[in-house]
């Protein structure tokens, strides 16, 4: 068996890819960012194609990094920004537009068309989730209807359509020369186009949204082999395992076990929790969703609270602002203040998600007095994402009726230990991040290792995981009510803000 298992880790602002070895330890990783398009407001795209230089960028890199040979790998295993759709030619591999990612809120208005007819709950039932612009059928709809000619090449089968996963695997293993089109469950189950019952394409749900079922990729488990990789450097390596981001942060902290559950601090903030063979109908604004599916074995479900704008408020605040070169440099400009001078930050730049569902907010800074500076600033914007995530598991523990002892923690903001620390104030529980912080990549590599059998089971992911640091709590009670009570109501000074079309 070869020693080392690789994961392609393809994000809203860069692409990685990381091979780890069987104890999940970095052996070599490269990553390049891609360009965020803005042609309008509440607009967000990214260019395929661009994305796809990406990609085969850093598996060479990694590769060279280390002077590894394809032989080195067991598979590749594929994690993705979920609800961004592609629409290709499947002739010619070129998309017939920029991507358009998960942030975007251009199809608002068919968010309030949709809904007239059973409200934004009108597909939970089936799908687990509210309408609304983040999840993908709407997107695709808008690309047929308003991409010259896409409707009638899709309906005479000159196209394809899917999750970035999709369109990355179909590249990787040929793409016109006999790419495979497949997307894993917990992609599909993002799409809003997933009968959770059947883990199927809903005929209904394909009806309503208009979108031709000839189009969609075949639904596959989370952990099996789907094909080979066909470009320089990776040439024959088995592609074997794809998750969606978020369920792959899930299955790299190991949370195995119903009640378990993690939270990513990445551009948006995603918690999620384990609840078994069951899906949990939420009642409480969180969506039910596919957590992973290995191979034959039952489907495990997730309940998760989407949060839009966390890690990309630090982004706005360093590119639109300039108040710090570095993102990093938030924590330094936020300590140079003792707290946040009564300034309450709401990234609603597209809407609210959990567990609101506002696709009528947008973000206010709210008690800005002359006292305020540009530390207080900084301080609000990383209590915002605080703040949002004890919204977001005050609403899991109301759905599951499971109490969190404790949260897990990965992303790329979890080594802010001034956010860390507040994050467990305000919840009043400990807050642990893992020794192995890269869990979303790592998550892939164990799907893929698992199905070529380079893991075992579940009990051997489970011995890699260990606990790099604790943040207990440590806030007074009166200043946590105080706290939170303040924000809620600048959340409330969010809404209405978009007039209804």
């Amino acid at each position: 068996m070869a020693p080392y298992v690789g994961a392609l880790d393809q994000g809203t602002t860069s692409t990685r890819f990381i091979i780890f070895d069987r104890n999940g330890r970095i052996v070599s990783q490269a990553q390049e960012e891609h360009e965020q398009i803005y042609p309008a407001p509440g607009w967000v795209e990214h260019d395929p194609e661009e994305i796809w230089r990406r990609t085969q960028d850093v598996m060479r890199k990694a590769m060279q990094q280390k002077i590894l040979h394809p032989k080195d790998l067991a598979a590749v295993g594929i994690t993705n920004q979920r609800e961004t759709v592609v629409l290709w030619n499947k002739k010619t591999g070129r998309a017939v537009s920029n991507a358009i990612v998960w942030q975007d809120t251009r199809v608002d208005g068919l968010v309030a068309e949709f809904a007239k007819n059973g409200g934004i709950d009108r597909f939970r039932a089936k799908t687990g989730l509210p309408l609304s612009t983040y999840f993908s059928s709407l997107k695709i709809r808008w690309l047929l209807e308003n991409i010259r000619d896409a409707r009638a090449q899709a309906e005479s089968g000159e196209l394809l359509c899917g999750t970035i996963d999709s369109y990355l695997v179909w590249r990787l293993t040929g793409g016109p020369e006999g790419g495979a089109h497949v997307t894993d469950v917990t992609n599909a189950s993002r799409t809003q186009l997933l009968n959770l019952d059947t883990l199927a394409w809903d005929p209904e749900l394909l009806s309503a949204f208009e979108i031709p079922a000839a189009i969609l990729p075949r639904i596959i488990s989370s952990s099996e082999v789907c094909g080979e990789a066909t470009n320089p450097g990776v040439a024959g390596v088995k592609i074997a395992g794809i998750l969606g981001d978020q369920q792959a942060a899930l299955f790299g902290q190991t949370c195995f076990r119903p009640g378990e559950a993690k939270n990513t601090y990445g551009t948006g903030c995603f918690l999620l929790m384990n609840t078994g063979e069951r899906a949990v109908a939420s009642t409480c604004g969180l969506l039910t969703t596919v957590g992973y599916k290995l191979g034959s074995q039952n489907t495990v479900f997730a309940l998760e609270g989407s949060v839009a704008i966390t890690g990309a408020l630090v982004q706005w605040i360093r590119d639109n602002l300039g108040l710090i070169q570095r993102s990093s440099d938030i924590e330094s400009l936020a300590r140079t203040v003792r707290d946040n001078g009564g300034i309450y930050f709401v990234p609603a730049f597209s809407g609210l998600y959990a567990p609101y569902w506002r696709s009528d907010a947008r973000g206010v800074i709210a008690g800005l007095t002359r006292f305020a500076n540009k530390g207080h600033l900084a301080r609000a914007v990383l209590e915002a994402t605080a703040y949002q995530t004890r919204e977001v598991l005050e609403a899991m523990e109301k759905d599951s009726q499971i109490h969190l002892f404790s949260l897990r923690t990965d992303g790329g903001m979890v080594g802010n230990d001034l956010l860390m620390q507040f994050q467990a104030d305000i919840l009043k529980i400990p807050v642990l991040r893992p020794v192995i912080k890269e869990t979303t990549a790592l998550g892939a590599a164990y799907a893929a290792g698992l199905a070529v059998g380079f893991y075992s089971d579940l009990d051997d992911l489970r011995q890699n995981w260990a606990v790099d640091q604790t943040w207990e709590p440590r806030m007074e009670e009166t200043q946590r009510d105080t706290s939170y009570r303040q924000w809620k109501k600048a959340v409330a000074r969010s809404f209405d803000w978009v007039d209804p079309a």
